[in-house]
């Protein structure tokens, strides 16, 4: 595999230059390796064992991967969630520095016209990879994603930055019960993420992740509070905490994937378990969807970032882990001055160096 490597004291991320995915993140810390992020289990297989027609992006489906458009690219012609996530890209730069490490990449095609760059930072000591995406020149709307995945061997417990409300799109992932299954109502919407309705009747709390077999999609809108969008991921048999941060000005919206056995075909073949994707976007589901009418818009939530010649878009997002040994997910947390904050659900607090300016949170 085409890769490159940053490394930083007690961190280092690989990525696929072919399609812009993370291969893999490595925190060293209190004696362990923690590794937060999922890999395929068709990665290692000879391509010519998976079905053909597969997007290059699936074939290599590794870690987190931007998606530009999300979902259906149904406005440029380009594979599921867009080239960004299924073709090459460039290394512009690639370098330690005093903090740590940097590097610049930038995607071998266009989309809306524009060039995208990616800029991957790591700082010593700091257990949290540092991204960058930034859109230069272009027109017209684009829709955007990160689609990060952390899998569980037993289940696990989320906690989530205060959320508006949840809710499923019209139709499930997998309707046909000969390919696959799903547990959501669909559509289903809710302000209570502890009651969320069942495709049974019943109700069932979207922050506990459990075992059942189930492909299952749904997207948290962000509340009004001012401090950064997060989602924390404490994954029982792994004795870690998975962080996801996020300026919710930028990506308003986190979507869920569950991925827990619940498709029957290739390459999936019930083998794809304890996956969850956190997918903070500006975003509704396709291209064309996004930019034009849908129902987050309706809400007020943004869909797509405006494109102009000249002009520069970015935004950022940071993955991370910690130890821990109770499987039970901050309560809260805030970002300080070097460090973020962790309110733990049993009344400790924990701390971590954190580059709180990064997110420029408060800015538009």
């Amino acid at each position: 595999m085409d890769e490159i490597t940053l490394t930083a004291q007690g961190i280092s991320v690989s990525l696929d230059l072919a399609v812009g995915h993370l291969a893999a993140l490595s925190i060293e810390t209190g004696g362990r390796v923690l590794r937060p992020l999922h890999r395929a289990p068709w990665l290692d297989e000879p391509r010519e064992s998976l079905p053909a027609g597969l997007s290059e992006g699936t074939v290599r489906l590794s870690g987190d991967f931007l998606c530009a458009p999300f979902s259906r690219s149904d406005v440029e012609d380009a594979p599921l969630h867009g080239w960004p996530a299924n073709s090459r890209w460039d290394v512009v730069e690639n370098a330690a520095t005093g903090e740590g490490w940097r590097a610049v990449l930038r995607l071998c095609r266009k989309v809306m016209g524009a060039a995208v760059e990616k800029t991957l930072r790591l700082r010593h000591g700091h257990p949290f990879l540092y991204q960058e995406h930034a859109f230069v020149g272009g027109s017209g709307a684009i829709s955007v994603a990160h689609h990060a995945m952390t899998a569980m061997r037993e289940g696990g417990r989320l906690a989530v930055s205060p959320k508006r409300l949840a809710a499923t799109p019209d139709a499930p992932l997998e309707p046909d019960p000969a390919r696959g299954r799903f547990f959501l109502a669909y559509p289903a919407r809710s302000a209570d993420l502890a009651g969320f309705p069942t495709a049974a009747g019943g109700t069932t709390d979207l922050c506990d992740y459990g075992m059942e077999p189930r492909e299952d999609f749904v997207t948290l809108v962000e509340a009004d509070h001012g401090g950064p969008g997060w989602t924390a991921v404490a994954r029982r048999a792994e004795r870690d905490l998975v962080l996801v941060l996020k300026n919710p000005a930028e990506l308003p919206v986190t979507m869920l994937w569950i991925s827990n056995g619940g498709r029957d075909y290739a390459p999936w073949n019930g083998r794809h378990r304890g996956v969850l994707g956190i997918e903070d976007g500006r975003t509704a589901i396709g291209h064309a969807a996004s930019i034009g009418d849908n129902w987050l818009k309706r809400e007020g939530v943004a869909t797509a970032f405006a494109l102009a010649p000249g002009g520069r878009v970015a935004f950022r997002q940071v993955i991370g882990a910690l130890p821990l040994e109770d499987g039970l997910p901050p309560a809260s947390l805030a970002v300080e001055a070097g460090r973020l904050r962790l309110e733990m659900a049993y009344g400790a607090v924990r701390q971590t160096p954190f580059d709180g300016a990064f997110l420029r949170l408060g800015e538009a």
